[in-house]
């Protein structure tokens, strides 16, 4: 099994701003039936205005989204409070690669991979990741 996806608000604003190297990373991902996950706190991190976001709304068809339920938002706060760090929308990305990193390789798309490495870090996860 090729390695599962997950996109950071730094990837679905490339995506929206129709950004040619990530909609080819997921044109790809897509075409080989890859797992493409999004957290639902980085949606509401880029979504804006969806009547002007069809380049976004297009990509989110390839996702699954992950919801930010209660038991990831915990998640998230603790892991956020070991690491030092305030971006829960960040800490659910690296949860969320985390997780499927236990099964195979997972690969983070962000804009900001100091604070996905760090947290993957405290979690002794290992991810790899891609700058947007």
């Amino acid at each position: 099994m090729t390695a599962p996806l997950v996109l950071d608000t730094g990837a679905l604003i490339a995506l929206d701003r129709n950004d040619r190297q990530m909609w080819a990373v997921l044109r790809v991902a897509a075409d080989e039936r890859r797992l493409i996950q999004v957290p639902t706190g980085a949606i509401a991190q880029a979504w804006r205005d969806g009547s002007r976001q069809a380049l976004l709304s297009r990509a989110l068809r390839h996702c699954d989204e992950i919801a930010l339920d209660g038991v990831l938002a915990r998640a998230a706060g603790l892991l956020c409070g070991r690491a030092g760090t305030v971006d829960v929308i960040d800490a659910s990305v690296a949860l969320t690669a985390s997780t499927l990193a236990r099964s195979s390789d997972a690969v983070v798309f962000t804009s900001d991979p100091s604070d996905i490495a760090h947290l993957a870090d405290t979690l002794g996860a290992k991810i790899q990741i891609e700058r947007v």
